[in-house]
């Protein structure tokens, strides 16, 4: 019996995941590690930031952990797991176990110097890696994440992270995005109104004002036709603006 860690499921915890895990074939090799052993030491790695290799000895191998992350990936047991507790946590909350709105956002980051296709150069941050496109209900709770390479553009980002989002529901549709890249008829606001019938709210920065010298130049200006300007209100204000749900999905 080893030493628990923090990151450790609690017996309520894995009695929530545990109907969501894949039932063994009866054929082949009986396994020698727990489930619950296998999704601790994943937890462990997510938390702590560790490389697989690296996992403590007093869990099972960082191979077989490896291969358990890896195929319930791949067959969608982790979609299932995060399904089944957003459902929950939406219902502890009150609200409906469907969400009805969601935000959808995307961060490029730096990548390895290893290639391919899912590498690419992002003009509009000057980053050279991979971009993730985060789609989230009301409360912040994950529907769809999805990983590719930097070189999609915003107006592409919506076709990635919302088809799988479809057995997600969003009903009645209501799709917000951030960022006013995701402008776009093929692409962007136009494909998701057209292909979900979804409707799309863009929530955009304020528009910068004109330099400093300008305004006062206008200022000027109105005052020889009798016109009195006061620029300095002119000026954006320096506080932090707020923008409609932006503060969801950051």
């Amino acid at each position: 019996m080893r030493k628990p860690y923090p990151t450790d499921l609690s017996d309520a915890e894995w009695a929530c995941l545990e109907p969501h895990i894949p039932v063994q074939k009866a054929t082949g090799r009986p396994k020698t590690h727990s489930f619950r052993e296998i999704l601790d030491a994943i937890f462990y790695v997510l938390r702590s930031g560790c490389p697989w290799h690296l996992l403590p000895h007093d869990f099972p191998p960082w191979k077989t952990v490896f291969h358990y992350f890896r195929v319930w990936r791949i067959d969608g047991t982790w979609e299932r797991m995060n399904r089944a507790i957003r459902k929950r946590l939406r219902a502890r909350s009150g609200r409906n176990t469907e969400p009805s709105a969601g935000i959808v956002d995307s961060q490029s980051v730096k990548a390895t110097g290893v290639g391919g296709e899912e590498r690419g150069y992002d003009g509009g941050k000057k980053i050279k890696g991979r971009k993730r496109h985060l789609l989230v209900d009301t409360e912040g709770f994950v529907l769809k994440a999805k990983v590719h390479s930097a070189k999609v553009t915003g107006p592409g980002g919506p076709q990635t992270a919302t088809p799988a989002g479809r057995g997600t529901v969003l009903t009645p549709p209501a799709f917000v995005a951030r960022q006013s890249a995701y402008r776009g008829k093929d692409k962007g606001k136009g494909w998701v109104e057209k292909s979900l019938e979804w409707m799309v709210q863009l929530v955009e920065r304020p528009r910068k004002s004109a330099p400093k010298e300008v305004l006062m130049a206008w200022a000027e200006q109105w005052a020889k036709e009798s016109v009195t300007v006061d620029w300095k209100k002119l000026l954006p204000t320096r506080a932090f603006i707020a923008l409609p749900r932006r503060w969801v999905v950051e």
